[in-house]
């Protein structure tokens, strides 16, 4: 059953229960109201009898005296003796003898000095009957009974039940008739926003549900579209994830590879029986050349890995600035040395809030590619205070990298010119894990490059606690750390 139906069956109901429990409800009502109305109206016309057949003469024709008054109230009528014979009555036949409904004690109190009058109303009776005493009468008469049937009493509310009924009856035929027009104009919004949304579970994120309704209608048809919108952001959002997966492992796959046939090759000729000493330690060193490539590939992977899932990839501790450049320039003075590069570093103190270990990989990461490539000048390892943060950059006279480049430097597996990466020894991982690092310290990495002419990396870091004032120690001679 659609919805349309439901509600046409719905509005049906509830007229049809609302009309019937107000009609029960009224006629109940009117019912006992018109019951209590009638015993009231027969007890006051049977004091009038009383007193009308009282004063009737002895050897009057009670018989017509009975028809002229029973004409008057159309009740049934009976007039009894002292015996309890039946003197008259009224119309001509009516048998109703009140020793059926008066107990002997009963007839003895009717027959008293008192004028009495008892009425009875019974629910199993279809009559009420009223008994009358008559007291002190001119002829033989002594008590009567009237009575009516409370069918006839009745008879107004039959008529205004079939009167109801059948309103009723209109009523459904024209309720059904609105409620199907009502049912239409209230499914037709939920039909097509059912039709809209079937088409957005099919997989058309794109489509737009388009309603200028301000009911709950319109709020559902905007969440919709909201829901869709975010739906089709998950979906590009997965698109992308999922490229860059496949492009992750097939990186993963070809950075291995490459030092695994070099790995392979250099086994391969050690295995020769006539290799001279000097080729042999050629092909040693370059089993330790790949072999240190894959294990900085894997550690940079681990890295990354743990800055992925790990909320406790970085632990802070306030630490100087100074031992962290000079252990890095300390690594790098040789290798610099051999290409006639200069190493220049800060060496004045500097405290910061963050995980020194990190903060040491980054400007190892960063110091290795300006060595990398750099073949003449200077690579300045610098950090400054600015107020409010503290400033860490590596600059190098290298060959510098092309703007087209910098929106993808930092993705992983990522590289410029990746024939000469490679033969450089990188993973291609190095500036990611420099940029999950910085991540991790809410910061982040940021170049500035001209080809020919260098390029310059720099990052900030926050200042530390315990050291508010940023007393920074020149040194006496104001010259750097070189590397030379």
């Amino acid at each position: 059953m659609n919805i349309r139906s439901k509600l046409v069956l719905m509005l049906t109901i509830i007229l049809v229960v609302t009309v019937t429990a107000g009609s029960a409800y009224a006629l109940f009502y009117i019912r006992a109201y018109m019951l209590e109305q009638a015993v009231t109206d027969m007890e006051s016309d049977a004091y009038w009898m009383m007193h009308t057949l009282r004063f009737l003469p002895d050897g009057v024709q009670l018989q017509e005296e009975l028809e002229r008054v029973g004409n008057v109230s159309n009740y049934h009528i009976a007039l009894y003796d002292s015996n309890g014979a039946m003197l008259a009555a009224w119309p001509d036949g009516t048998q109703r003898s009140p020793h059926l409904h008066l107990r002997p004690d009963e007839l003895r109190r009717l027959l008293a000095d008192k004028p009495v009058l008892q009425t009875i109303n019974q629910p199993n009776d279809d009559n009420i009957w009223v008994y009358a005493s008559i007291q002190e009468s001119r002829n033989p008469a002594r008590f009567f009974a009237i009575n009516q049937s409370k069918s006839r009493i009745f008879q107004p509310i039959t008529d205004i039940r079939r009167i109801i009924y059948l309103g009723l009856v209109v009523a459904i035929l024209i309720i059904l008739v609105f409620s199907t027009i009502l049912a239409q104009y209230m499914a037709r919004p939920l039909l097509k926003l059912t039709r809209d949304v079937e088409r957005i579970a099919q997989g058309d994120t794109g489509h737009v549900i388009r309603t200028k309704r301000d009911d709950e209608i319109g709020t559902l048809s905007e969440s919709v579209n909201k829901m869709a919108q975010k739906l089709r952001a998950d979906y590009e959002h997965l698109q992308q994830l999922n490229e860059k997966q496949g492009q992750f492992f097939a990186d993963i796959t070809h950075e291995v590879r490459n030092p695994l046939h070099t790995i392979m090759g250099s086994l391969e000729m050690l295995e020769l029986p006539d290799l001279d000493d000097e080729k042999r330690r050629k092909y040693v060193r370059n089993l330790r050349s790949q072999t240190e490539r894959i294990g900085r590939l894997f550690k940079d992977l681990m890295t990354l890995q743990r800055f992925d899932s790990d909320e406790n990839f970085v632990i802070r501790e306030h630490v100087n600035l100074a031992e962290l450049v000079g252990n890095v320039s300390e690594w790098y003075r040789q290798p610099a040395s051999n290409k006639g590069v200069k190493l220049v570093a800060d060496t004045h103190r500097c405290m910061v809030h963050a995980d020194p270990g990190k903060i040491e990989q980054v400007l190892d990461n960063l110091v290795s590619n300006a060595i990398k490539f750099t073949n003449n000048g200077t690579i300045s390892l610098k950090y400054t205070n600015t107020g409010d943060k503290v400033e860490l950059s590596v600059q190098d006279t290298g060959i510098g990298i092309p703007q087209a480049h910098w929106p993808r430097l930092f993705d992983r597996f990522y590289r410029t010119d990746k024939a000469r990466s490679r033969d450089k020894g990188g993973t291609g991982l190095g500036l990611s894990v420099v940029k999950g690092i910085l991540k991790a310290h809410e910061s982040d990495i940021h170049v500035e490059s001209e080809v020919g002419k260098g390029s310059r990396f720099y990052f900030y870091l926050a200042p530390s606690s315990r050291d508010p004032e940023w007393v920074e120690e020149e040194p006496e001679d104001h010259s750097s750390r070189l590397a030379t």
